[in-house]
């Protein structure tokens, strides 16, 4: 139904749309002749290029995932990151092939966490030219964070609780570390003395100068702004990945094993997830295969695992918004 120029969309009065009261509709800016370069489209200047492993949760030979740099309004929110240089629609067939594994992989391990109801998969691509793609776990009985909003409500939302947070993490990259590559999360470590509790965890200079100077925190609605929007901060280079800090064991030494090249020792503790099945490892895909990948034909079996019957995957952010 056509709406003049001052009424809003339907959807501002759905459930799921996080504000109320009187809205009205910006004005269309005037489009530009040549749209501006992405950041990172050379890969010398590209924050994911130049990021190492031990920024991120898990690592393998071809793809890398990371989290938030501290907890967010939601259960989890991860990025998966191909570690070559390319984006989407640039992936050759063997990576490409690994994407949909990789993807329902993520999708499962996210699910598989405790009070997660769907896992939103996301992809924009207006920001970054190095491939990510967003997992937004949405809470289990939230029924007004279905849909399109999810990205929104994790900036409204309180932090979760970094114990939860960190523990949460460490089971994903336990998870995908069963079927390959190096677990490089950690749960939080205990103070067996009495009383037992959560040791303190210590915050990189950075993210503690920016809690400081109240910087806002890195989320989905940021690190998506193209350059030069009022959202985006000033001199950021994309979603920069920041790593999870290393932990330290009640003596103050560093934790063993936090993080650590591709192929070298799993950092994390044997966190298997209840049920899961070994899945054979991601291989090249064979040649003149007519499968949708490797493991292509047995990707469905990791479900058996899952607490929950896997559902569909739920895609948000992407169109027009479609009322849950």
């Amino acid at each position: 139904m056509p709406h003049s120029p001052d009424s809003v969309p339907a959807y501002t009065k759905w459930p799921s749309f996080p504000f109320e009261g009187d809205l009205r509709v910006k004005k269309l800016a005037t489009p530009v002749d040549a749209e501006p370069r992405r950041k990172g489209e050379d890969a010398a200047d590209c924050v994911a290029c130049n990021t190492p492993d031990d920024a991120y949760i898990w690592v393998s030979e071809r793809w890398r995932v990371r989290a938030m740099e501290r907890p967010t309004g939601l259960p989890m929110v991860l990025i998966l990151e191909a570690r070559s240089h390319l984006d989407l629609g640039d992936l050759p067939n063997l990576l490409a092939a690994e994407l949909g594994v990789m993807t329902v992989r993520l999708e499962r391990a996210v699910r598989s966490l405790d009070g997660v109801a769907r896992v939103h998969v996301n992809r924009w691509g207006d920001s970054s030219a190095h491939l990510h793609m967003w997992f937004l776990a949405r809470p289990y009985g939230q029924l007004q964070l279905r849909g399109t909003f999810l990205s929104l409500w994790d900036d409204i939302l309180p932090p979760i609780a970094e114990s939860v947070w960190r523990e949460n993490l460490a089971l994903v990259a336990a998870w995908l570390a069963e079927f390959g590559g190096t677990a490089l999360a950690e749960p939080p470590h205990i103070e067996w003395q009495a009383p037992s509790s959560l040791t303190p965890q210590s915050v990189p200079a950075a993210v503690a100068a920016a809690i400081e100077a109240e910087a806002e925190p890195l989320s989905v609605a940021i690190a998506e702004a193209p350059e030069g929007s009022d959202s985006a901060p000033a001199g950021e280079s994309g979603p920069a990945p920041v790593g999870v800090p290393a932990q330290p064991v009640g003596d103050g030494r560093a934790a063993v094993g936090g993080a650590g090249a591709v192929g070298g020792a799993v950092g994390s503790p044997a966190v298997k997830p209840a049920g899961a099945e070994k899945e054979p490892r991601l291989e090249a895909a064979a040649a003149g295969s007519g499968g949708a990948g490797p493991n292509g034909g047995n990707a469905a079996s990791a479900a058996d695992g899952a607490k929950r019957a896997s559902g569909p995957v739920v895609v948000a952010g992407s169109g027009n918004p479609a009322q849950p």
